[in-house]
């Protein structure tokens, strides 16, 4: 549904912090606490996790999950898996 991650980066994208997403999404600050200090993707109760992504939702955060396309346009942030890191430059011999 939602991860940790996608909850801080959005936070970040509304310059908003812990306790004005729990004010905007009538939760607890402990709550949006708990919620990102999950790993991966949060765990809570149902109707909280609901209550946070309408509050985003209703604030412009389109949360996107693997492999979806954005059909609502403007600007974002992708989080994908780094590309693989291509082995260094071989050595030639000297030329002096």
């Amino acid at each position: 549904m939602i991860t940790a991650g996608q909850m801080r980066a959005a936070r970040a994208l509304l310059g908003i912090d812990q306790r004005k997403l729990a004010e905007m999404a009538g939760v607890s600050l402990p709550t949006i606490q708990r919620m990102e200090a999950s790993e991966g993707t949060v765990r809570g109760i149902v109707d909280s996790l609901m209550k946070v992504v309408e509050a985003l939702n209703q604030a412009g955060i389109e949360l996107i999950g693997d492999n979806a396309r954005s059909e609502a346009g403007g600007r974002g942030v992708r989080l994908r898996q780094p590309a693989p890191s291509a082995p260094p430059p071989a050595h030639g011999p000297t030329v002096s």
